[in-house]
C-alpha cells in the first residue's frame, strides 16, 4: 500500500475533452497543476465530476497515465469502479502500477438491490488481483447515482474481510450523520464528505477532508478554511458551491473553469451531459465573478 494517506481539500477534478470527445490530456494536466497550485491538497481524477463513466476503459487509462507522467501521484486518488469486475480490476491494477495514492471504487452499479455477498465477491476479486502490488482502496458511496449504498454494515464487513486494504470512504450521499458514523468503523478509517462545508470539522479531525466537485472552482477559499480555519473563506466557498449547484453541476463547474482559465474549451462535456446554454453561462459568470475577486 502507499506510504501517503490523502487528506484535506481534494478537488474531484473535471476532465477536459476535445471537440471530437476524446480526453484533452494537455488541458487536463494543466487543470490539475492549476488546482494543486491554488490550494488543493490532492485530486480525485476519473470520478463523477471527471465523467469517468462516460469514458472507455482505454480512455480512463490514458487519463491516468497522463496524470502519473506529469503530476505527483502521492497527491492523486483515481476512480477505478465499474459495473464489470473485470474492468474495475484492470483499472485498479493500472492505478497500482502507476503508483497512485488510492483507488476510489463505486459499487458495481447496474444491478440494483444486490446482496452484500455480491459486493463482497466484487471486492474479493479486486483485492486478490492487486495483492502483488497493493493500492489503498476507498469506497465511493453515491447512492443517488449508483443506486447502491455502502451501508454501515457493509462497510464494516468489507473492512473486516480485507483489513487495511479498505482505507476509507468518499460520501456523496449528503448525510453527515452517516458520514460521522461510518468514520467510526475503525480509528484510522478515512472519510471524505463531498461538501466543503465540512472543512472546519475536518480540520478538527472528525473527517479526513472533503472530495468536492466545486473545489474545482473555489480551491483557494477551501484551502484557507481548512488550513487556517477561516470562516469567511468557507462562507465564500459555500456561496460559489451554491451557484454551481443550482444548475447541472458538471456543466456548471466546467463553465466556471472556462471562465477562470480563460479557455472556452474547458466547457465541453461528454454525452449524455449537455453544456450550459450561452445565456446560462453568461448569467453564471455574472453571479460568480464577484465572489472570485
Amino acid at each position: 500500500m502507499t506510504g501517503t494517506r490523502l487528506n484535506g481539500v481534494i478537488a474531484a477534478a473535471a476532465t477536459p475533452v476535445t471537440l471530437d470527445l476524446e480526453p484533452d490530456l494537455p488541458r487536463f494536466v494543466a487543470l490539475c497543476r492549476w488546482l494543486l497550485s491554488h490550494g488543493c491538497d490532492g485530486l480525485n481524477i476519473c470520478g463523477t465530476t471527471g465523467e469517468a463513466t462516460s469514458l472507455t476503459v482505454a480512455q480512463r487509462m490514458a487519463v491516468m497515465t497522463a496524470a502519473a507522467s506529469s503530476l505527483p501521484v502521492s497527491q492523486l486518488m483515481v476512480g477505478t469502479g465499474a459495473a464489470s469486475m473485470g474492468d474495475a480490476i484492470a483499472l485498479t491494477r493500472h492505478a497500482a502500477t502507476l503508483g497512485f495514492a488510492g483507488a476510489l471504487l463505486l459499487p458495481p452499479f447496474y444491478y440494483k438491490e444486490v446482496a452484500e455477498e455480491g459486493i463482497a465477491r466484487y471486492f474479493a476479486g479486486i483485492v486478490a488481483a492487486t495483492e502483488a502490488m497493493p493500492i489503498d482502496l476507498y469506497l465511493y458511496n453515491f447512492p443517488a447515482l449508483s443506486g447502491i449504498e455502502y451501508s454501515l454494515h457493509l462497510v464494516a464487513r468489507l473492512r473486516t474481510a480485507f483489513g487495511e486494504r479498505i482505507v476509507g470512504l468518499k460520501d456523496s450521499s449528503g448525510n453527515l450523520d452517516y458520514a460521522s458514523r461510518v468514520a467510526s468503523v475503525a480509528p484510522d478509517f478515512r472519510v471524505f464528505p463531498s461538501n466543503e462545508a465540512v472543512l472546519i470539522r475536518a480540520r478538527a479531525g472528525e473527517f479526513a477532508g472533503c472530495i468536492s466537485a466545486s473545489a474545482n472552482v473555489n480551491p483557494e477559499f477551501c484551502a484557507r478554511a481548512y488550513r487556517e480555519g477561516d470562516g469567511d473563506a468557507l462562507e465564500r466557498a459555500g456561496r460559489i458551491r451554491t451557484l454551481v449547484s443550482q444548475r447541472p453541476l458538471i456543466a456548471s463547474v466546467k463553465a466556471v473553469l472556462a471562465l477562470r482559465l480563460g479557455d472556452a474549451a474547458y466547457a465541453t462535456v461528454l454525452p449524455p451531459l449537455t453544456p450550459l446554454s450561452d445565456d446560462e453561462s453568461a448569467r453564471l459568470a455574472r453571479e460568480v465573478t464577484p465572489l472570485l475577486a
